[in-house]
């Protein structure tokens, strides 16, 4: 089977999607609108169709519209590729040159902002999501808080296949660490971008800092607001205890996330929280703001703490709680990791993306 992925060869996401169905012996055909930044679809069942030289911003909507130049060269790269399914991975972007390509069946996966921001915006915003739904043969959605969103916007059916992780890649285990092992790290993987509000983690570190040596906070992540953070971390006098890492390729990812003790998302909003389950899955208690996708990931106390969004002194009681109480930790890991297992498994939700897959070319050929 041809599946053509119309989706970001920058993402994290696309590379874990991709390799998995290349893997799992499907042909892969890959239309970017972005530069991947290392060359892991170097892979002999994955073709790069198309791929700029430079990053197109995504997030403006006559941004999106400049996307209809590129119809043609898909159209073009689909005669050429012959796909059995074209699956655009984004529902804006993606998924009105895939909807305008004429293409079918085809797939749209909405991953976050693309329905819960982007329609917000404008009029023009919420009638190109609308007509880009309409076309598809298949809705899905990583998580109930986006389903929702989708809802809003079309009373079409749609599939939730959560952006599961590789138990057997995220797991405990022992990595050789920045830190010594009597140093309690405080980790944080997001764009260093407003709505992930790194700045809230670090004022409510630097309140924690006054109280315990022996911690240090690791920032993982690259993006517009990296300066404004570095500043902050200087005026509050904790330059020396914050360690920024700049991008970490998805490769590296698990053995940070065991040189950590607790990972904290402060997300404004987040529609799932991959970066959380993995967090999870590597058994690390996790502190998130209780929103969206967060809160339906950390379903209870018993597998990470939630705290409101925003508020400096209530993170910091939260991440201190984990700071006094090594049990506390240790028993929150161990049940997130179980919780993982039991609802966010990658290879389930692989088996499960696959099994559409065919179901949707069965309909088509009988009629459905």
């Amino acid at each position: 089977m041809k599946i053509l992925l119309l989706s970001d060869t920058y993402s994290e996401h696309t590379e874990k999607w991709a390799l998995a169905l290349a893997k799992s012996g499907f042909k892969i055909g890959l239309f970017s609108f972005n530069k991947a930044s290392y060359p892991w679809h170097q892979h002999p069942n994955i073709t790069v169709l198309f791929e700029p030289d430079k990053k197109i911003e995504a997030d403006k909507i006559f941004t999106k519209l400049s996307y209809l130049k590129h119809v043609r060269v898909l159209k073009k790269e689909i005669k050429k590729f012959q796909p059995d399914i074209l699956h655009a991975h984004y529902a804006t972007s993606y998924g009105l040159v895939g909807a305008l390509s004429g293409f079918h069946p085809f797939v749209i996966s909405c991953w976050g902002t693309d329905v819960m921001k982007f329609p917000q915006n404008n009029f023009i915003g919420k009638f190109v999501l609308k007509y880009n739904l309409k076309k598809a043969d298949l809705l899905c959605a990583t998580s109930n808080t986006i389903k929702k969103y989708i809802h809003q916007v079309t009373s079409k059916p749609v599939t939730v296949i959560p952006f599961g992780v590789d138990t057997n890649l995220f797991k405990p285990k022992e990595v050789s660490s920045l830190f010594d092992k009597k140093t309690f790290v405080i980790g944080s993987i997001k764009a260093l971008e407003l709505i992930y509000n790194n700045d809230i983690l670090i004022k409510a570190f630097g309140v924690l800092e006054k109280k315990y040596e022996c911690i240090k906070l690791l920032i993982i992540g690259e993006g517009s607001q990296e300066a404004q953070l570095k500043d902050l971390c200087k005026e509050l006098g904790i330059e020396n205890k914050v360690k920024f890492t700049g991008r970490i390729s998805f490769e590296k990812i698990s053995d940070y996330f065991n040189q950590i003790n607790v990972l904290a998302n402060l997300s404004e909003y987040e529609s799932f929280g991959v970066s959380v389950i993995e967090a999870m899955a590597c058994q690390r208690p996790v502190v998130v703001t209780n929103v969206g996708g967060l809160a339906e990931v950390v379903a209870t106390d018993a597998v990470g703490l939630k705290v409101p969004i925003g508020n400096v002194e209530e993170t910091a009681l939260a991440i201190e709680k984990l700071i006094l109480n090594k049990e506390l930790c240790i028993t929150i890991g161990q049940n997130a990791r179980l919780h993982v297992l039991n609802n966010y498994n990658w290879d389930a939700n692989l088996l499960q993306m696959i099994a559409e897959y065919k179901k949707l070319i069965d309909d088509f050929k009988t009629g459905k």
